[in-house]
């Protein structure tokens, strides 16, 4: 029987990869979105549905799971892929935007998952896959918020080994490092206040050391090169949690393991210059 994957997310980026991946493998897609009625290409294809879905509107997550269900019979995967970055000194934060950043990355994962289980539990299986990041084991400077919200979706995920292994579900999680997507754009969100002099070095340096990175040749991966790793998570069948994807992303997290968190925060304070 022909299988189907539920991508969060799906309109650019690695989730646009990812439902095109899934769909040359010759799998159901359903394509949710937040303005699906933008969508062009996903329309003309055969076996995708392009639905809406925002995930901090619980009746948008359960009307894309049920047109989801009728139109293809079952779903067999959820990429919990839906999410964006908030950077900048915490202090310059409005309150509005720190409760967004949770309630899209770690709020929302827990409604579109918590939507699905029941599906999975009659079925006795099913996988979850969430997408969190390198960014879920390291830290770089400002990103309280996002770290924090990626670090929550590895503890989140991990602990739901437990009980989707009672029903026979599996939970993993893919850590993209840097991938050529446009988080740097629509889906970044930085605040800075210019008056708060203390902070300006630290976040001209840190622009500065962005673009090196983003330009150095070899290091950014395309999105389809996480969408084949979360491809993999979906149907190894194995019993493995954690998935790492992306030319830097292995390098990165070596770096951590391999030192202390004081000797860690120190290389990354000389790498950013700051």
């Amino acid at each position: 029987m022909q299988k189907t994957v539920l991508i969060t997310g799906a309109s650019t980026g690695i989730g646009r990869a990812t439902a095109i991946y899934f769909h040359e493998q010759g799998w159901n897609v359903i394509a949710t979105m937040r303005t699906p009625e933008k969508e062009k290409e996903f329309n003309q294809l055969d076996n995708i549905l392009v639905v809406k879905l925002d995930v901090t509107d619980l009746n948008s997550i359960n009307n894309a799971i049920s047109k989801g269900i009728s139109t293809f019979g079952k779903i067999d995967v959820i990429v919990n892929n839906a999410g964006y970055g908030a950077y900048g000194p915490l202090e310059t934060f409005p309150r509005e935007n720190i409760i967004r950043q949770f309630n899209t990355n770690v709020i929302g994962l827990l409604d579109v998952t918590k939507a699905i289980i029941p599906h999975f539990r009659n079925n006795k299986e099913g996988v979850i896959i969430n997408i969190s990041s390198v960014g879920g084991k390291v830290t770089f400077p400002f990103g309280a918020l996002y770290h924090g919200t990626k670090f929550a979706v590895e503890g989140i995920t991990e602990a739901l080994v437990y009980e989707m292994d009672a029903i026979g579900v599996k939970a993993k999680i893919v850590e993209p490092g840097s991938i050529a997507t446009d988080f740097g754009g629509r889906s970044f969100d930085f605040q800075n206040d210019q008056e708060v002099a203390e902070y300006q070095p630290m976040v001209q340096a840190m622009f500065k050391t962005w673009g090196d990175i983003m330009s150095e040749e070899g290091r950014v991966a395309p999105a389809s090169v996480c969408a084949e790793v979360i491809f993999r998570a979906a149907t190894d069948g194995t019993n493995q949690i954690r998935y790492i994807a992306g030319y830097d992303a292995e390098m990165i997290l070596a770096a951590k393991s391999e030192n202390t968190d004081e000797d860690y925060i120190a290389g990354i304070k000389q790498q950013f210059g700051i």
